[in-house]
């Protein structure tokens, strides 16, 4: 592994996880509820500006590297995952959803694995559709963990609204991905 700057947010990313999880749990006498939805949601903020900053630099610094390319969607999957789980523990996000968006993102990175196997990965590269599932999924989130008012702007109702068209996204994306790769899947 090399060690450079886009590795090293990807591990800050994965080191965010725990702190963020445990925000949640600290008890009510120490962090308020309030302040606990606030923090979470900067920690979590913060995750994806890394995710979205280790990418860029990766390649502006020419620092790209095939262990950097696999960690990276490791780290956004666990904590997108560890997210939702808090957020069906604090029954903010329905199982069910929960189970669409964690379980595609684990068939659609297998899926990715075996494609790449057969050389054929490109195939099954990230599409606008996935994109735009991620965009909502990932704000989503960030409303649910908030989860307060912010003046007459209801982040609950917004958040829940939007973390549906992310599990109706992530199903549409999920079909696209295996549709792409379906003559590949046939001839095996």
């Amino acid at each position: 592994m090399h060690w450079n700057i886009p590795n090293i947010l990807t591990w800050l990313r994965i080191l965010m996880i725990p702190l963020f999880v445990g925000v949640f749990y600290c008890p009510e006498g120490d962090l308020p509820e309030h302040m606990r939805n606030l923090y979470a949601t900067l920690i979590f903020a913060l995750a994806a500006a890394t995710d979205w900053l280790d990418g860029y630099l990766a390649r502006a610094l020419n620092q790209t590297s095939s262990f950097g390319a696999f960690l990276d969607p490791v780290a956004d999957k666990l904590m997108v995952a560890a997210a939702l789980i808090v957020l069906v523990e604090f029954d903010r996000v329905g199982a069910v959803v929960a189970l669409i968006i964690i379980g595609r993102e684990i068939a659609i990175s297998a899926l990715r694995e075996w494609m790449a196997g057969l050389g054929k990965r490109q195939s099954v590269a990230v599409a606008f559709l996935g994109k735009i599932k991620t965009a909502s999924q990932m704000v989503a989130i960030l409303f649910l963990l908030y989860y307060q008012p912010v003046g007459a702007i209801d982040v609950k109702s917004i958040g829940s609204l939007l973390m549906y068209v992310a599990a109706f996204l992530t199903l549409l994306s999920m079909a696209y991905y295996l549709k792409a790769a379906w003559p590949q899947i046939r001839e095996k």
